[in-house]
């Protein structure tokens, strides 16, 4: 694979010291130098917290001319909050937003939105053709959403509201991914869906995490990391499954690849350098 063939991005999260926060973008660039990743999506902490730090971030990864894409998260903030958080977007050069819900928390009020369909609004009527908008999908189901239909609905409202791509959940199962993709297309949607990766590096977080966004870990996967006898084991065997994943997603036609780094951008480069030749 030629990384000039498909979009690959991948996601961090602000550091909360000054120290790594300079380490994070040490990676990034040298990310960027060997793989040439086409954005960098920057999430704003649990709950919408940590927004100083996501914005100097954002900041110094513009300064090294990345293209550089925020969460943006409704849930977490009012309507004035939102425009004024867009308007700082704005003017630091920001082309492309992550619309998300994000996770509630004490911090949520009624007056908030309650789904990033009413943020796609809001973008659209103060802020068209500003930002490119991104939005979240899930394959697998959102944790809230009742049944697989609705989750295909939702995708489908985000598309015809103005959002540009999405980008999915994390996920294991190539097939449901490119089920998803089937059910959508019939509705006559043709935004591209970026499949989300997460490399596998530790069994337990990764239980926690999936737990939490409803990923599944087929058996077949957990089995054989739960024989690991050490973290060197994971690792490699995590590298083989998620390496296969990619290249079936590849193969299959998936548009990008988008790796959900948690801060660890080793693990994300050595898959990279076995799929791009």
């Amino acid at each position: 694979m030629n990384n000039n063939e498909l979009e690959i991005s991948v996601e961090v999260f602000p550091p909360n010291e000054n120290d790594k926060i300079k380490e994070l973008i040490s990676l990034i660039k040298m990310l960027y130098k060997k793989i040439n990743i086409t954005f960098c999506s920057i999430t704003f902490g649990a709950g919408g917290s940590n927004k100083k730090n996501t914005l100097d971030v954002i900041k110094m990864i513009k300064q090294n001319n990345i293209e550089c894409v925020p969460h943006l998260s409704c849930i977490s903030n009012n309507k004035p909050e939102i425009i004024k958080l867009i308007n700082i977007y704005k003017k630091v050069g920001i082309k492309k937003i992550l619309a998300l819900r994000g996770d509630i928390n004490k911090t949520y009020k009624k007056n908030h939105f309650i789904n990033s369909l009413d943020l796609i609004k809001l973008i659209n009527k103060n802020f068209y053709k500003n930002f490119e908008i991104i939005v979240s999908a899930y394959p697998e189901m959102h944790p809230n959403t009742i049944n697989f239909e609705k989750e295909v609905f939702f995708i489908i409202k985000k598309f015809c509201l103005g959002a540009h791509k999405a980008i999915t959940q994390y996920f294991y199962d190539p097939d449901a991914y490119f089920y998803f993709l089937e059910k959508v297309s019939k509705y006559g949607v043709d935004q591209p869906i970026i499949p989300g990766i997460m490399p596998i590096i530790n069994l337990q977080k990764l239980i926690n995490f999936s737990n939490k966004c409803g990923a599944n870990i087929p058996k077949w996967i957990y089995k054989q990391l739960e024989a690991c006898k050490n973290k060197n084991e994971i690792e490699i065997i995590g590298k083989e499954i998620v390496i296969k994943l990619c290249e079936i997603l590849i193969k299959g036609g998936a548009p990008g690849l988008h790796f959900y780094t948690l801060n660890k951008i080793e693990p994300t480069l050595n898959i990279l350098n076995e799929l791009i030749t």
